[in-house]
């Protein structure tokens, strides 16, 4: 059995909201309107997954969890305020958009797993290739320079990866949806 460690339960805490913080914030605009509101619900957010942190499942999706909770402070906050009539949103429809945000970031969350598999797949050289364009930004006869190939060479190469790159997701995505 272990023993509970307040200042590790704390540090993962913080490194999870650190890492998700702007997903979270995304999602709680896209449902409060009111910039001011959402930025109140989201510090209340934060507060409660602080304070129900212990019945996270380390290893599950914390973004999901967060959305779950968000989405209940925004409906407590929709029913203790009695918005103007205006404003007022149903919580029937409230949920079916966060439903709907919650199945197109799963949607996101499976492209970017697959992508991160069909990338390690790659030949070492390619993925030298892509980081050397796409991370670091360099510019194309940079690129040819430091790979000995002609700059319509590197065009060429980068077009092969990323059209290999989307076959690859697709397959992935549709074993996963078969």
């Amino acid at each position: 059995m272990s023993v509970f460690d307040p200042e590790q339960h704390a540090e993962q805490y913080l490194q999870l909201l650190h890492e998700h913080e702007r997903t979270l914030a995304a999602y709680v605009r896209m449902l409060v309107t009111d910039r001011a509101d959402a930025e109140d619900l989201l510090q209340i957010c934060k507060v409660t997954m602080w304070k129900q942190f212990g019945k996270f499942e380390p290893g599950t999706n914390f973004v999901a969890w967060g959305r779950r909770i968000a989405l209940h402070q925004i409906l407590n906050y929709r029913r203790s305020e009695r918005r103007r009539p205006v404003d007022a949103v149903e919580p029937g429809f409230l949920e079916s958009i966060a439903g709907e945000i919650d199945r197109l970031t799963d949607t996101d969350s499976a492209r970017t797993e697959a992508l991160r598999l069909c990338l390690a797949r790659l030949p070492e050289a390619q993925r030298k290739t892509l980081v050397l364009r796409y991370e670091e930004d360099q510019e194309i006869a940079v690129i040819a320079e430091q790979t000995g190939r002609t700059e319509g060479a590197v065009y060429r190469l980068l077009s092969r990866i990323r059209q290999q790159l989307n076959d690859c997701i697709q397959e992935r995505l549709r074993l996963l949806h078969s």
